[in-house]
Formats: C-alpha cells, structure tokens, sequence
C-alpha cells in the first residue's frame, strides 16, 4: 500500500484528498504544516510520495519542496491555484515531478501518483559495473552473486549509488538513513560504510564503489 504525504492548509481540500486516496487503496497522511511534514520526513517515515500545496503557513510550497530535496529523493507532486508557467518553471525548479494547478479532480490527482510511482519503480534497479542494487526489492548483488547487508547498510548503498559523485557527511547520512536511530553517534556512519566495504570487497585506499571526502563524508564513485 502507497503511503502519501499531503501537505495542504485547506482542511476541506485535505480531507478531500485523504478520503479519495483512502478509497483508492492508498494510506495517506496529511498536515497543513511544512515543518512537521520536514519532521515527519526526518523521523524516517516510509512515504512514497508528497503532494505539496504552494501557498502554506511557516514557509511556502516551493521553499518546502527545496529542503525535503536536501534530505530525500521521494517523488513531490506541487498543487497551487498558479497555473502560469512560470510557477510551474518554479516548481520544476526546485525539485517537483509533477505540477498540478488547481481546482483538480482528485481522481487524476491518483492518476497521476500512479504514473508517477511507476516511474519511478521502473528506475529502482541500479547497475554499476558488476554491481546491482534493487530498491525494490531490497536485494544488492556483485557478479551475480547476493550481498547480504543490513537495513541501514543497504540505505547507505543505495542512497550514495543513486546520487554518484555527490558527498555526503555523516549528519546528512544519518539523517537520510531510516534504519539508523536519530540518537545515534555519527561516527556510527563509520562502522556502516566499513562493514559495506568490507562486504563489497572494497578498498577504502583504492576505493571502486565508496570513495571517503575529506572534511566532508563520503561519496560513490564517479
């Protein structure tokens, strides 16, 4: 079952939405506040996707969508009475996948989940070299053979080869990471990219797959 984020400040419109994606078979959470949606995301919530009103109390829609990029690759569908190209340019811009302008139909808001979530399903296999990584079904394999790793090893894994080249530090991980506890030392980031390592037969001195940055973190190779 889809969990759905909607972060909406009409109550009518939330519920709306809420009830038509409930009868449609898909959870779906809602608030009207974009920091608590931020601290659901956080707190290592499983959505699968956000639906995000632009015009929200605390900051707006498109600054919203421009810090959950920080933190997360989940798909963003942008909702706004705008409907001139240049708030859709906007919303593009920082990040959205998709750009519905108000007054919608909720059924091709599911429409569009739907197209959108197997967008992304279809791009959930990753290969690098003799390396395979399967988001979908959680399954990491290296010259065909299966990698066993644990929750928070395969996030790491997973998160690092879907963003090559791009470092990450310990903070940044261990925030993206839902198997690692929010209270957990950083340096707890350490013994995971060791044990990765060590499990993918890597050289942290001759790195082929994770690649430490100094004064930052790490990164996947490029």
């Amino acid at each position: 079952m889809y969990q759905i984020l909607i972060v909406e400040d009409d109550l009518d419109m939330q519920k709306l939405l809420v009830d038509y994606l409930k009868k449609s078979g898909m959870e779906a959470i809602a608030t009207d506040s974009p920091n608590e949606a931020l601290e659901m995301l956080k707190s290592k919530r499983n959505f699968d996707l956000a639906v995000l009103d632009i015009m929200l109390p605390e900051m707006d829609g498109l600054e919203l969508c421009k810090k959950i990029r920080q933190i997360s690759d989940l798909p963003i569908i942008m909702s706004s009475a705008r409907g001139d190209i240049g708030s859709k340019i906007l919303g593009f811009e920082r990040g959205a996948d998709d750009y519905l302008a108000k007054s919608y139909e909720p059924i091709e808001l599911v429409a569009r989940i739907n197209a959108l979530l197997k967008r992304y399903s279809a791009n959930q296999v990753i290969h690098y070299g003799d390396l395979e990584v399967d988001n979908n079904k959680h399954k990491v394999t290296l010259e065909g053979y299966s990698i066993d790793l644990t929750p928070a090893e395969f996030e790491i894994l997973n998160l690092l080869i879907s963003n090559k080249g791009k470092p990450y530090s310990r903070e940044s991980l261990s925030q993206a990471i839902s198997s690692i506890a929010p209270d957990s030392s950083l340096r707890s980031i350490d013994t995971h990219i060791r044990n990765l390592r060590a499990k993918l037969g890597d050289d942290a001195k001759e790195p082929k797959y994770i690649q430490s940055v100094w004064g930052i973190g790490y990164k996947f190779c490029d």
